[in-house]
């Protein structure tokens, strides 16, 4: 959400120093009121305390998590990434149209990708946010002439991962940047769409008519019969056709042609029997002497709609006249298409035309001709292994700033003038707040001050329905910020008294301040507690966790809560490759989480979302070069490790679970005795 409220008044009496001036209040920020603290646990650390709007988030409908709603008190908004392309940027839509980013919606479904296999793949995602700013733009052409504009922060996914437009090698601008050395991933730059012109209703008419429609004249002794008739099972053709023919002139009338079955889809079909609609359509389907583009773009558009399919990424138009056939073949030629006529040497002569160029070519016909059935303009599960000539060519400061927009999406990318483009999770959350996803992300805290009354407020109003709320997800609400802020016990007092279901995953032990109110909360209603410790290693976490309660602090924490009656989960995340995760740190840790009394043991690879990404990998770096390559093995291509890794991970973990007889607690229906959260298996924890 944008902190666009009221800010938080100032607690009276309370030794800090307001800095309302300095530091400065990020854009996204107005009427937040800032705070620093002299304390030595937060030197350095600058609080942005704001009245926030609502409280309890859901979930987006793509994540791998297994619950859907959420409370974070503290981080800031729950969307993610830079502000990055130039409002005319054409998206991708799940249609198979395109649309300008500065026209998206939230809700709109768009393509984004998702990796299975060896290949990502096109997937349909949804808009869930869109926001802009004016900020110094860049132009980056490609080797296919594709030009974008964004942001020096924006990323591509480029063959050597996701690249930012422009970085540094040293200093604090470090990060991945492109360089006239890459190429970028995708299809390339999208065509434009056809007009909406006289010259391609036509085509798109004769097309469809000389593809699907009955059109007849029988003249008897007694006078003469006329037909037209065009039944479809889409309705997105047959309205476009109704509304071509009207715009001519031609009336036509709506019927059901026929009802849907166990086998086949209802049709419904429009028709006239005037003969002076008939003679309109006759002319309206002739063979014009010197096609014009639109005409050639409408004709493909309805000979595909009427006679075209796509399956298994291959596009074809099959019919059997001559002269059909003919016209197909010349206009995919005009417009520098190849194709192949196929003939089976059926007895009714039909045979296809096979548009030939993998996925480029099947999208830059959609795009061109723009068929109404966007069933068959589908490209969902098609691979990315595409050979567009997408080097980068140039990257050029433009020297002025310009309205660029971003979105958010289920997947965390979209296609941007045909290339993949990145959006932002986690640590980036903060860039949506005009502050970074490297230091900021560690000093600047977004602090939501009325977060209990809002709350109560969520909780009370009859729309809600009483679902199990996860907290801790993605920041930690015990996090040192809470021991003066203190809005758990609001949250929880407030979740007690209306008995709502909660769970709570922590890594630090100011969770114990609040045990009265969860063991008060248990008597009414599920209560989930986990505990998140990776390794038990002292010296590794002061390099990598310096800010968190020691390993051995969080399990005493688990064995308090334990003893209090609570089966504590144990979240063994995030574990890290080369450090963590031989036989003797999984043995060590296990065996401490088993002493502690936890009821369960998951174990959770190391999770590098984008931002995270490059703040681990300039330690990782710093502290450990001699892991880099094999961190670029195992995350080269996203975010999480490997399959094979995870599962043989776990396997492990389950082995030394078993040597020390910790076995996962059997859930049951004593609300005395809190369950703790369900795992989320499928998801890795990221390391902040």
């Amino acid at each position: 959400m944008r902190w666009d409220n009221l800010a938080a008044p100032p607690a009276e009496g309370a030794p800090e120093r307001a800095a309302p001036a300095t530091p400065p209040l990020p854009l996204a920020l107005p009427g937040a009121t800032v705070r620093t603290f002299d304390t030595p646990g937060f030197a350095g650390m600058t609080f942005y305390e704001v009245r926030a709007k609502s409280i309890i988030n859901r979930v987006p409908g793509a994540s791998r998590v297994p619950f859907e709603w959420t409370i974070n008190p503290y981080r800031g908004c729950s969307h993610g990434c830079v502000y990055c392309l130039a409002g005319d940027t054409p998206i991708l839509m799940a249609d198979g149209s395109t649309k300008p980013i500065s026209e998206l919606e939230i809700g709109d479904r768009i393509y984004g990708t998702k990796r299975r296999g060896a290949y990502r793949r096109y997937v349909v995602t949804t808009v869930q946010a869109k926001w802009s700013t004016v900020k110094p733009a860049y132009r980056i052409t490609l080797a296919d002439g594709t030009t974008l504009v964004a942001s020096g922060d924006h990323r591509f996914l480029s063959d050597r991962g996701w690249k930012y437009v422009t970085g540094s090698m040293h200093g604090s601008a470090r990060r991945p940047y492109l360089t006239t050395s890459n190429r970028l991933i995708g299809t390339g730059r999208f065509t434009d769409g056809p007009k909406d012109s006289p010259d391609y209703r036509r085509g798109y008419v004769c097309g469809m008519v000389r593809g699907d429609a009955n059109l007849s004249s029988y003249h008897y002794a007694t006078g003469s019969v006329y037909r037209f008739r065009l039944a479809l099972a889409d309705e997105e053709a047959l309205s476009r056709t109704e509304r071509y023919l009207a715009d001519a002139g031609i009336e036509t009338t709506r019927f059901s042609f026929a009802p849907a079955s166990a086998q086949r889809r209802a049709m419904a079909a429009i028709r006239t029997s005037r003969q002076c609609h008939i003679d309109a359509i006759k002319e309206s389907i002739a063979w014009p002497e010197s096609p014009s583009d639109d005409w050639r773009r409408g004709f493909l558009a309805g000979i595909f709609d009427a006679e075209g399919s796509c399956s298994r990424g291959i596009v074809r138009i099959t019919n059997s006249d001559d002269d059909i056939l003919d016209q197909i073949q010349r206009s995919l030629a005009h417009f520098g298409f190849q194709a192949v006529l196929e003939d089976r040497g059926l007895a009714n002569r039909v045979r296809a035309i096979r548009l030939i160029g993998g996925i480029t070519q099947r999208l830059r016909f959609f795009h061109l001709t723009d068929p109404a059935i966007s069933r068959k303009r589908s490209i969902e599960g098609a691979a990315l292994k595409c050979q567009a000539k997408l080097r980068v060519v140039s990257i050029e400061p433009l020297g002025l700033d310009l309205p660029l927009w971003d979105i958010t999406t289920g997947t965390g990318d979209f296609i941007a003038n045909g290339v993949v483009s990145h959006n932002c999770f986690a640590r980036n959350t903060h860039t949506y707040l005009d502050l970074d996803a490297g230091a900021d992300f560690d000093r600047k805290v977004i602090v939501k001050v009325n977060a209990g009354e809002l709350v109560r407020r969520e909780l009370a109003a009859p729309k809600w329905r009483g679902a199990h709320i996860a907290m801790g997800t993605n920041v930690d609400c015990y996090q040192r910020a809470e021991g003066r802020y203190a809005l758990m016990p609001q949250i929880i007092a407030a979740l007690r008294d209306f008995a709502n279901p909660f769970s709570i995953l922590t890594k630090g032990t100011l969770l114990l301040r609040d045990l009265p109110l969860l063991r008060q909360a248990a008597e009414v209603t599920r209560v989930g507690v986990s505990y998140s410790v990776g390794f038990v290693d002292e010296r590794l976490w002061r390099a990598v966790e310096p800010g968190t309660p020691s390993p051995r602090r969080r399990l005493d924490a688990v064995r308090a809560l334990t003893d209090a009656g609570f089966p504590v989960g144990v979240l063994m995340a995030p574990i890290l490759p080369g450090l963590t995760d031989d036989d003797a740190s999984i043995d060590a840790t296990v065996a401490a989480i088993a002493a502690a009394g936890a009821a369960s043991v998951t174990p959770l690879a190391l999770h590098l979302r984008p931002g995270a990404r490059e703040w681990y990998a300039r330690w990782l770096g710093r502290e450990f070069p001699h892991l880099v390559p094999r961190y670029r093995e195992l995350y080269g291509s996203g975010s999480y490790a490997p399959q094979a890794y995870q599962r043989e991970l776990t396997a492990r973990v389950r082995i030394a679970a078993r040597r020390h007889g910790l076995h996962r607690g059997e859930r049951g229906d004593n609300r005395n005795l809190p369950e703790p959260p369900a795992p989320p298996a499928a998801e890795q924890l990221t390391l902040l």
